[in-house]
């Protein structure tokens, strides 16, 4: 989809160094999938640990053993 943004210049510098984007398009997209794969991250962060059905590292031994 075509957008026009005003990127202010010194950021869109920044995010192409930083992502060795050789275009601005790269440089947006790359800024893009990683924001939201750290937002994705956050989220399933909120429900470490409350998973009640899940192996304790022994118990998964203990399977594995078995064959």
């Amino acid at each position: 989809m075509k957008t026009t943004v005003d990127i202010p210049d010194k950021e869109l510098a920044d995010a192409m160094r930083f992502a060795r984007a050789k275009t601005k398009r790269e440089a947006i997209v790359t800024a893009i999938e990683d924001f939201n794969r750290r937002k994705r991250m956050a989220e399933l962060v909120k429900h470490a640990g409350t998973c009640d059905a899940l192996l304790t590292t022994e118990e998964l031994r203990q399977q594995r053993r078995k064959g």
